[in-house]
């Protein structure tokens, strides 16, 4: 079949479009052009025109764009997509039906379907996708989709899209998707062209791969429907693993200041989480304690023997002290939060694979790599350094800091103090369990009284947003079958997303939901007593929250007195069900003695 390309601006005149209204007759039009043709899109003339062929080779063929793109991400290794059906995503949820090596885990709330995948990819390091319809499903996705990209975390957005787009004011679920998007994502596009399908979803997961965060691609109703066939489609390839390593030289000249140091001192970030090994071989050499960022708590048992816990709000005071008397910090992968207030006027040695983040300050000497690669790089520059009185003091320090924390576990006090909850929890819950955290007062208990062994973690960090632990549960679940999945959260952050325990009962994932029910919005009433206003609009009016897990069909249990609390986790778990622990929460950070 042959048509007419415009040379100029590109329109094309196709055979198959018939078009008579531009005074040719569609069985003659194609011998020629006529002498006074212009081009209706930008007035060129005949000479601009070139004949081409415009057969359509993917004609008959049996699958469509969604089966494609559905293909492709299986291709990709991504296994779960979160989300909810609709008008304008129909296309895609057939392809997924039709996929068995692809599981479509229906939520009740689309936020909670880009927290879920969000949250899939901290503990697991793999890509998992969000779908959603046009306009409303799409700004649902907003808050989940804003907690992946502020913690770099790797999430694909798929999203339906209007078959007329831009139509204006009274068109039925539609918004300025590109527009609305790109503050949030590392890609943002729209397949307009059936053509380009392959090689636009290729780019979507090589961003969101190797920049660490949300890619986003708005697939139109109609171009969903349109039959396609693979071996036509042009892709791209990607290094998923890219090896960066700063030269030689200046490892050398990174490993001469820490040589000339008296007590360097580790700060080990979230960018260090997989490089726990050649951390500890790198502490070990050079005799530096190790603290941690708090998203980083638990990439070394607490009582490791090199290990002094979280810098921050809610670490100890000694970490605190420790990390201010160095001459040298050695931060790998840190994300420099205000919460985690890393000393800026000491000089620093700062690795980390995001190259804008590095120079923190005028005393930071910048090494651009991963932290698993650059930690045995420097190693090998080091003088070995006898442990000395390190160890010890390190030993000393947490000794006094369990005392304290123990000592605020108060077992007899009702209603039940966080801190007691933290360390039964500590004792229980096995050391390959997979957790997850709120937002809240329960976060700042479990950073600070939370005795991490090796489980693996995930919060929101950076957003810090409410709602954030029961999804991120069900995508712990979903990653990690056969271990133990906790979620501690409070009355405020679980009811945010409540919901999703029937979609935890609707697909048999037994977690466990731990609240702290303190029928309070216990942060900002902290929040308001420290910055001298008066308590308000804190106060929450709960249900029965085990009574609400019965009647999804799950297990649940009340704890009213400390001693009942180790027999209910256990009972929680012991269930095999979906199960809620709602504890009765002292409101008080720290009442008076």
């Amino acid at each position: 079949m042959a048509g007419w390309k415009c040379t100029v601006c590109g329109y094309i005149y196709n055979e198959e479009k018939g078009e008579e209204s531009m005074g040719i007759a569609a069985d003659t039009a194609f011998t020629d052009l006529p002498s006074d043709w212009t081009c209706p899109v930008c007035g060129a003339p005949k000479s601009a025109f070139e004949k081409i062929d415009t057969t359509d080779v993917h004609a008959d063929s049996e699958k469509t764009v969604s089966d494609v793109i559905i293909t492709e991400l299986d291709k990709w290794g991504v296994r779960y997509v979160f989300g909810l059906p609709g008008t304008s995503s129909l296309g895609l949820v057939d392809a997924l039906r039709k996929n068995d090596s692809l599981r479509y885990i229906v939520v009740r709330h689309e936020e909670n379907a880009a927290m879920a995948a969000s949250a899939y990819n901290k503990l697991t390091g793999k890509i998992a996708a969000c779908l959603t319809i046009a306009g409303p499903g799409a700004t649902n996705l907003a808050t989940g989709l804003y907690d992946a990209q502020a913690d770099h975390a790797s999430v694909l957005s798929l999203n339906g899209q209007v078959q007329i787009q831009y139509s204006g004011p009274g068109g039925f679920q539609e918004i300025d998707q590109d527009a609305f998007f790109r503050p949030m994502t590392v890609y943002n596009n729209t397949i307009y062209d059936k053509e380009k399908t392959v090689i636009l979803l290729t780019r979507a997961m090589k961003y969101a791969t190797l920049e660490h965060g949300v890619a986003q691609l708005s697939i139109p109703n109609n171009i969903q429907k349109l039959p396609l066939k693979l071996e036509y489609c042009r892709r791209e390839s990607i290094i998923a693993n890219p090896f960066i390593l700063p030269e030689s030289s200046l490892i050398e000249k990174a490993a001469e200041r820490i040589n000339a140091s008296e007590n360097p001192v580790i700060i080990a970030g979230w960018g260090a989480c997989g490089a726990a090994e050649e951390v500890v071989r790198f502490a070990s050499t050079i005799a530096a304690p190790i603290a941690t960022t708090f998203r980083a708590k638990g990439i070394l048992p607490e009582n490791h023997p090199w290990s002094v816990g979280i810098l921050g709000s809610v670490g100890a005071p000694s970490t605190r002290d420790l990390v201010r008397e160095a001459d040298l910090l050695i931060t790998l992968g840190v994300g420099f939060s205000t919460y985690t207030n890393v000393p800026l006027d000491t000089d620093i040695i700062q690795v980390d694979i995001n190259p804008i983040k590095l120079g923190i300050s005028p005393r930071a000497y910048p090494l651009w790599g991963e932290c698993s690669l650059v930690t045995p790089a420097l190693q090998q520059f080091c003088i070995p350094r006898e442990p000395g009185g390190v160890l010890k003091i390190i030993a000393d320090m947490k000794h006094d800091w369990n005392n304290q924390r123990d000592h605020e576990a108060d077992a007899s006090a009702v209603p039940v103090r966080p801190p007691f909850i933290m360390k039964t929890l500590s004792e229980i819950i096995p050391d390959d369990a997979v957790i997850t955290v709120d937002v809240g007062e329960n976060q700042w208990w479990f950073g600070r009284n939370f005795r991490m062994q090796h489980q693996r973690f995930a919060m929101s960090g950076y957003l810090a947003a409410m709602g954030f632990g029961l999804p991120a549960a069900i995508a712990g679940k979903l990653a990690y079958p056969d271990k133990d999945v906790l979620c501690i959260t409070g009355d405020g952050g679980f009811s945010m997303a409540m919901a999703e325990f029937v979609t935890a009962v609707k697909y048999d994932l037994p977690i466990v939901v731990v609240i702290l029910n303190n029928k309070q919005l216990g942060m900002i009433q902290v929040e308001q007593m420290t910055e001298n206003y008066p308590n308000y609009a804190t106060e929450l009016l709960n249900p029965d929250f085990a009574e609400y897990a019965r009647a999804c069909g799950g297990f649940g249990i009340k704890v009213e007195k400390p001693d009942k609390l180790k027999q209910a986790v256990s009972d929680a778990f012991g269930s095999k069900l979906p199960a809620i622990v709602d504890i009765a929460t002292d409101a008080r950070r720290f009442p008076p003695s």
